[in-house]
């Protein structure tokens, strides 16, 4: 007689004669309508011969009886997909089954000795089929007139749990549970050609990842975690005993279903050491002192998805991507599949430090309650990697399904495909793109017009279809309405953010130029509709999203060179494969011409709408405030780092304008780019980059962009301060490629030298957007927020 793998000679009780005086008994099982358990073990105790005295199928019976046994199929097990950081910590996880599948020497060996002593004592003596275990369930049925114990095998149950596995509709499910003797006997096949494949060892392991437990988790390593807060490996007796005793019934075993289940699963329990005790695999001693212990659940909950993770919206764009993107799948279907079911190990570029500053930044000054939404995305320059997506309002489900509240389930940083809203319009923040269209064309610091306190733009204005898009009888303005006109640069009209002076400049350089320059720096509308080529492109008439915003003035920060914005790093696939995902990056503008932009845009910091609010450290920006207050933004960078912070109303940003507002339990009259995005930028930026060493900007080609003429602007205004007695060479008081004195944040912002005499002859603006009736607003539609 063969023996188990713990030395003892398996029980056999009864002989083989007395099953076949219980004839009588068999036909009662019949009556039962030979459905479940009872009829398939009918079938296996009446169709198998007997092998031997003892009446187990051996394995060199088993050619004898199939001759060729029908082979299984068995598909990879849904594997959970885990996303990390940039670091390497776990941050969020998909399954469609919470699984971890592990190898056998991750499980302690007494969570194998104690599946086998309840579910298949002697399962490393048969080959597939207990005979004398199956005629035992047979009779006991029988008798009792109901299934009162289970005669399969480990090996037929693992059959069973591929079957179920490979399922593809709830047909196919039905049919691997269903009550017949057909699927009785195939399953004994399938469990004879397993036998035949794997070792007992290969069985059992594949048992323990495939089967059931309760509690949602599917194979042992799961279990472990989500019932005691453990490893597989490291399962006690009384633990190990406890998981043994849920794969019978997890659903009447579940012990998060409350106290009456788990007063099951420690009946359960206490029947599984008993039995180990019996068989002599625990000394009794041992396994009498486990049952004493009490259950002892430390129930871990599993989340699964983004609305559970740490970082939600980042977590959502990861997963828009994954399934939007052709590069992961050739249909959303396999895509979908890879991200549920494969098990990968997704390595994305979420840095928690700037995740953290940007949160903590908006929460000082955003509350969830407030209508009033804030958003920021954080992307490196050079790489086009997101280091942080964050919002005011919680990721998730309002209570009662609310529209309003403290949740949101759109991803507010980011644009409808990967979750998020409309957008709000971007504002002034647009003027850079007329800016750097400008630099290339030649213009120079100090060039620029004398502007008019209202401008028609009526003629001029051509789309890169070729079409005018002019807009006669429509009057832009400057902040507020207030029609200040005057001589403005290049850089004062960007430091100021003088709308008239840019639908001038816009009209010089060319429409369509601003908007191909804007293209190429990866600017595209939040809802993927095509850009709207108006005379008032340049202020920010369309609806954009934090990350691409930031990704366009993170080109800047890498002097020219874009980079698609990306989440995702690496790819590891279950198997261990490894795929790099590299930036993707162009030269969109010439360095030359980025580093002119940079010495503008920080101007914005020591002279313009942000003057007293810099980092300490070189850094350019740009505020926008939008039409009637309907939204307010702030862009800036660092050669580390850049951030866009949008501000608007969630209910529509245009029936619900940013005026008379309380935002973070403050009141305000109006909000403007300054005045919440721009503190929020700086908050965040400095704590992102406290560690990070502090890197200057490239100095810019003062030969080829200082200088310049605007009529009337007097000498004090100009980008580079006149020294007394300095040559004219076009930059005056600097020799030709001298750096402006205050061209640095590292100083104090009260050391601005002669730079703050600019500020007794320019009337700093309310805000920097422009203005329409509303009943003469000139384009087809209004945007309306989220």
């Amino acid at each position: 007689m063969s023996t188990g793998t713990d030395g003892r000679r398996a029980p056999l009780g009864g002989s083989a004669p007395r099953w076949a005086r219980e004839r009588p008994v068999l036909a009662g099982v019949v009556a039962l309508g030979g459905a479940g358990v009872a009829g398939g073990l009918l079938v296996a105790a009446l169709a198998l011969p007997a092998v031997g005295g003892a009446g187990i199928l051996t394995r060199d019976a088993t050619h004898d009886f199939f001759e060729v046994p029908t082979m299984l199929r068995e598909l990879p097990l849904p594997e959970r997909t885990r996303l990390l950081d940039k670091n390497g910590k776990q941050f969020a996880q998909f399954y469609l089954q919470n699984r971890q599948s592990v190898s056998i020497d991750k499980i302690s060996p007494l969570m194998l000795k104690a599946i086998v002593a309840i579910e298949d004592a002697r399962f490393y003596e048969h080959a597939g089929l207990d005979i004398k275990g199956t005629i035992r369930a047979l009779i006991t049925n029988a008798r009792a007139r109901s299934i009162q114990q289970g005669g399969s095998s480990l090996t037929q149950q693992l059959v069973k749990n591929i079957l179920l596995q490979n399922a593809r509709s709830e047909g196919e499910r039905s049919q691997a549970r269903a009550p017949s003797i057909r699927r009785k006997i195939q399953e004994l096949r399938y469990a004879m050609g397993l036998e035949r494949k794997y070792t007992k060892d290969q069985i059992l392991v594949r048992y323990l990842n495939i089967t059931y437990f309760g509690g949602g988790a599917f194979g042992v390593q799961a279990a472990a975690k989500r019932f005691f807060g453990t490893s597989a490996a490291d399962l006690t007796l009384a633990q190990a005993a406890t998981l043994a005793g849920a794969v019978r019934t997890p659903y009447f075993t579940d012990p998060a279903l409350g106290a009456e289940h788990q007063k099951r699963l420690l009946e359960r329990r206490d029947l599984v050491l008993e039995r180990m005790g019996k068989l002599g695999m625990v000394p009794q001693a041992r396994a009498d002192a486990a049952r004493a212990e009490p259950l002892a659940l430390n129930l871990r909950p599993e989340p699964g998805g983004c609305s559970e993770s740490r970082y939600p919206f980042f977590c959502l764009y990861v997963q828009k991507e994954i399934a939007a993107n052709p590069a992961f799948g050739r249909t959303r279907a396999e895509r979908e599949r890879r991200l549920y079911r494969d098990g990968l190990t997704i390595r994305t570029s979420l840095d928690p430090v700037a995740q953290r500053a940007a949160e903590r930044a908006i929460a000082a000054y955003v509350h969830p309650k407030d209508n009033e939404v804030a958003a920021e995305a954080m992307v490196e320059p050079g790489t086009g990697r997101i280091r942080a997506l964050a919002a005011s309002k919680k990721y998730g489900i309002n209570p009662g399904d609310s529209n309003n509240g403290p949740s949101t389930t759109y991803n507010l940083p980011a644009d409808v495909a990967h979750g998020g809203g409309l957008g709000f319009q971007a504002g002034s923040t647009f003027k850079v793109f007329t800016l750097a269209t400008a630099l290339a064309k030649g213009w120079r610091f100090d060039q620029g017009f004398d502007t008019p306190g209202g401008f028609e733009p009526s003629s001029g204005y051509e789309d890169c279809a070729g079409h005018k898009v002019n807009s006669p009888g429509t009057v832009i303005y400057n902040a507020s309405g207030e029609g200040k006109g005057g001589p403005y640069s290049l850089a004062t009209g960007t430091w100021q953010s003088v709308n008239i002076f840019y639908m001038m400049l816009e009209r010089e350089v060319g429409l369509c130029d601003v908007v191909r320059t804007a293209r190429s720096l990866g600017v595209a509308r939040a809802d993927g509709k095509p850009l709207k080529e108006v005379p008032t492109f340049t202020l920010g008439v369309n609806e954009m999203d934090p990350v691409t915003v930031a990704s366009a003035f993170a080109t800047f920060g890498a002097r020219g060179r874009f980079c698609h914005p990306m989440a995702i790093s690496e790819i590891v696939e279950h198997d261990g494969r490894h795929t790099t995902v590299a930036p993707s990056c162009r030269q969109a503008i010439e360095q030359e011409v980025a580093d002119a932009v940079n010495w503008v845009l920080s101007g914005v910091f020591t002279r313009g709408t942000m003057r007293g609010q810099g980092i300490g450290r070189d850094a350019g920006g740009k505020t926008g405030t939008n039409n009637g207050y309907t939204s307010a933004w702030f862009a800036g960078y660092t050669p580390d780092l850049a951030a866009a912070v949008s501000l608007g109303d969630i209910r529509g940003a245009y029936k619900h304008p940013l005026t008379g507002v309380e935002i973070g339990g403050q009141s305000y009259g109006n909000i403007q780019g300054a005045t919440l995005p721009g503190p929020i930028w700086v908050k965040s930026m400095e704590e992102a980059l406290r560690d990070v060493p502090a890197k200057s900007f490239s100095s810019p080609d003062m030969q080829r962009f200082g200088g310049g003429s605007t009529p009337g602007l007097k000498p004090e205004d100009q980008a580079v301060p006149a020294r007394p007695g300095s040559p004219e060479d076009g930059a005056p008081g600097h020799e030709p490629g001298a750096p402006d004195e205050w061209w640095g944040q590292g100083r104090d912002p009260g050391e601005r030298g002669r730079g703050d005499r600019l500020n007794r002859h320019w009337h700093r603006p309310a805000a920097d957007h422009w203005w329409y009736p509303f009943d003469e607003w000139p384009y087809e539609d209004r945007p309306s927020g989220w």
